[in-house]
């Protein structure tokens, strides 16, 4: 067992991004005292130039495998790291969570694990260039910067959107967007993003944005809903006038103040930590 409160914040990036989307909260982070992990998935560790240019990997990439990734990451740590994930990275974050991992997690703007069935109508729209064509399933699929603009950076003008397009979005596996999007519920028996919404596990807040259209403030209510059984704290939070791209447009500070300050005052610290050999739950 450890009383140690934690001292690493390991972030988890979304689909479409690079562990580059952290890049202002790392410095903010190590400047409060934090050690700060920005695990990319598997073989995205190199620069978002290279992967436009080669984005083979991307399209190969599974669920599975970043999560053992991930998890490796997170055990490595002496201590119970908080996690925070943004995006597919909030889906990603709740698997770690339930395989018993982190003291405490935000998931910000999240994509919805298995069994969150709202679909608002900004979320299909922003989701159709990747799903209008069913090859897409196989490739690595990205957007154009006006489907960005649409999906990411809609409280943005056109010129500070197209910076944001150039210097961060790659493409997403075609397979995710089919497999975990607005069909996920469609297909029958337990899927990859599937968690068991009663189990004990690290307190968890939700972050929603008001103007997300890709990830409405409805998905996640509705996914933060599920726990209510769960003995666990889990809570939700509503930012008003934030679109997808929360945790880079201006005023990103409030919402890295509003997620570490929630992660400390829930932190468990009767957390067990066997960081070598430790026990997973899928």
């Amino acid at each position: 067992m450890t009383s140690t409160a934690p001292d690493t914040i390991v972030l988890v990036h979304g689909l479409w991004m690079t562990p580059r989307s952290w890049e202002g909260w790392v410095p903010y982070y190590e400047a409060k005292g934090f050690r700060v992990l920005t695990p990319a998935y598997p073989g995205f560790e190199i620069e978002v130039e290279a992967l436009r240019q080669d984005p083979d990997v991307i399209a190969r990439l599974t669920v599975p495998e970043t999560v053992d990734h991930l998890a490796a990451v997170v055990e490595s740590v002496a201590t119970p790291p908080i996690l925070m994930g943004h995006s597919f990275g909030g889906v990603l974050t709740q698997l770690l969570l339930a395989r018993g991992l982190g003291s405490a997690a935000v998931a910000i703007d999240s994509a919805p694990t298995e069994g969150v069935r709202v679909n608002p109508l900004s979320q299909a729209r922003s989701l159709f260039p990747a799903l209008k064509n069913p090859a897409n399933r196989h490739l690595a699929v990205g957007f154009t910067p006006e489907e960005f603009h649409y999906a990411f950076t809609n409280t943005l003008g056109a010129e500070a959107s197209r910076e944001v397009w150039d210097r961060y979005a790659i493409a997403a596996p075609g397979h995710w967007v089919f497999e975990y999007g607005l069909f996920a519920n469609f297909k029958p028996g337990r899927q990859e993003t599937w968690v068991d919404y009663d189990a004990d596990r690290a307190p968890l807040l939700f972050i929603g944005g008001e103007k997300d259209h890709i990830m409405p403030p409805a998905v996640n209510r509705s996914n933060a809903r599920h726990y209510h059984r769960s003995p666990a704290v889990t809570e939700y939070r509503e930012i008003a006038g934030r679109d997808h791209w929360t945790c880079g447009a201006p005023g990103w500070e409030q919402v890295a103040d509003l997620a570490l300050g929630w992660a400390l005052d829930h932190a468990r610290s009767d957390q067990p930590w066997r960081p070598e050999g430790s026990v997973r739950r899928s």
